[in-house]
């Protein structure tokens, strides 16, 4: 017995469209998200961890 005839006999086949359909969409979504977001975008948050000038705080630091 195969795990298509156990979903089958289940009756979870129309789950399992409807499941792989949201993810499809949701990951040619994200797709279309990444590619039109705009240059300046990208090199505003590819700058984001240079551009802090201030050293962090770690947590000992916090507790003093």
């Amino acid at each position: 017995m195969s795990l298509r005839d156990i979903v089958s006999n289940a009756g979870a086949t129309l789950y399992a469209e409807i499941a792989l359909v949201i993810f499809f969409l949701i990951f040619v979504g994200i797709v279309v998200y990444v590619i039109l977001r705009r240059k300046e975008t990208w090199e505003h948050q590819r700058r984001l961890p240079l551009d802090h000038d201030e050293p962090v705080d770690t947590l000992e630091d916090k507790h003093r």
